[in-house]
């Protein structure tokens, strides 16, 4: 079968989507990956055949606009408060739903325009590949909803792909229960006014597919889905941090129980973001100096040479592949992105979050929940209390005990090459006609 994939235009997101990718493809699938031309070098540097769709702007531009719309992000959080979301973040089956003021203040300020800043340019040409193309399905990455709708305009199975803690169907399903009870002259759905604009050029019918998918690829543990449904297929989380060397300092064995600490991001390869100021990282450093740890650090160079001084149990590193620094760890201390949030569930590795993305009261909840971990806002992370969690994370049995049960949970999950073989069944289901059968 032919399968298109469609990340989400940031590079972190084309990474998601590789290990599945390799699994159709060396299932003997024809896979093509279409994204920003930006994004192009990543999918190519994965092995992947890629097709540039949308805006032909070199990464300077790219990273530029993405600052600004960093700001933009920011301006919109103040008018949405995660302070009034409480409700979205409780994972009880019984949680009180969002009201319809904060359900629509959150698509109004913070997912519609986000989202249409990061398909409109791109949706025309989309649906121009999947026309010349046909393909038999399309997998879209979490909020690349120009997948849907090329998907729908010629007829093709399509699914949506998670890359974190589904935050984005319970914020549906309580604005559309919020909808529902308001007088007609009120149900303004911004959402879909969007979509079915676009779908209605291609001679496609809106549907809640559009936002959600005909189905959903979830890659973590049963505790880190409180919203599965019977259109929920889940794989393991495999980590792809691009290519990579392993550093020579991971050959020998830590001297001490080794920690990783990462406050820091990057989109595109534009610079580094940090979590925490340098002043409050060296804060840190200075609070944990006497532990018998090994503490690797990743900061960017620029960050390194603000440090006032490095104590004899911290290693600094630019960057490390998490995937092979992290099997040796006995803790994590970082800021809650996904890939250092996977693949500390997937080696078993417990973990102290320090975040403020949009889905981190959520993956808090999800951890506590499962008892594997600690977490605290930015404004929390001083010196003494990452301390004090660090210790706990060294010596509590039961938060080891239960990180050790989250990964072994993982590894019994479909693999990727597991959901390749469940997919083509499902894509033969689809064009038969038939409801498929998800296992």
């Amino acid at each position: 079968m032919r399968v298109l994939i469609v990340p989400f235009p940031w590079k972190t997101h084309v990474f998601n989507l590789v290990p599945l990718a390799w699994s159709l493809q060396a299932a003997g699938h024809e896979v093509r990956v279409a994204g920003w031309p930006d994004l192009l070098d990543a999918v190519t540097g994965a092995g992947l055949t890629g097709l540039g769709v949308g805006p032909g702007e070199t990464p300077e531009v790219r990273r530029q606009r993405d600052r600004r719309q960093t700001s933009d992000r920011a301006a919109a959080a103040r008018r949405a408060p995660q302070e009034g979301l409480d409700p979205l973040f409780d994972i009880r089956p019984d949680r009180e739903r969002l009201s319809w003021e904060q359900a629509s203040r959150v698509f109004d300020d913070l997912v519609l325009p986000q989202a249409r800043r990061s398909n409109d340019p791109m949706m025309e040409d989309l649906v121009a590949v999947a026309r010349a193309w046909r393909p038999d399905l399309v997998l879209w990455g979490a909020k690349a909803f120009a997948g849907a709708v090329a998907a729908a305009a010629v007829g093709a199975a399509h699914a949506r792909v998670l890359y974190s803690v589904d935050v984005y169907t319970r914020l549906r399903e309580d604005f559309l229960h919020a909808k529902a009870l308001q007088p007609h002259k009120r149900r303004v759905d911004a959402l879909r006014d969007w979509l079915a604009g676009w779908a209605g050029k291609y001679g496609v019918e809106f549907s809640e597919d559009l936002v959600n998918g005909q189905f959903t690829i979830a890659p973590l543990p049963e505790a880190f889905r409180p919203d599965a449904g019977p259109t929920t297929l889940p794989v393991q989380f495999v980590p792809y941090n691009s290519p990579a060397v392993v550093p020579g300092w991971l050959a020998e064995p830590p001297r001490a129980p080794r920690v990783l600490m990462t406050f820091g991001d990057s989109v595109n390869d534009g610079p580094v973001r940090l979590l925490l100021p340098v002043e409050r990282i060296q804060e840190i450093l200075d609070s944990v100096a006497d532990l018998e740890v090994e503490l690797v650090l990743a900061l960017p160079p620029d960050s390194r040479r603000d440090l006032r001084e490095v104590p004899a149990n911290t290693r600094l590193v630019e960057s490390v592949p998490l995937s092979e620094v992290l099997p040796t760890c006995s803790a994590i201390v970082h800021h809650g992105g996904t890939w250092s949030f996977g693949c500390a569930l997937r080696y078993g590795v417990p973990q102290l979050l320090v975040g403020r993305a949009f889905d981190a009261p959520l993956k808090f909840q999800c951890l506590d929940r499962a008892g594997a971990g600690l977490n605290m806002t930015p404004a929390e992370a001083d010196g003494p209390a990452v301390r004090a969690a660090l210790v706990r994370l060294l010596q509590d049995a039961a938060l080891r005990a239960n990180a050790r049960r989250l990964r072994e949970e993982m590894l019994a999950m479909p693999s990727p090459n597991d959901l390749a073989r469940t997919l083509a069944d499902v894509v033969a289901a689809h064009w038969a006609g038939l409801a498929p059968t998800l296992r």
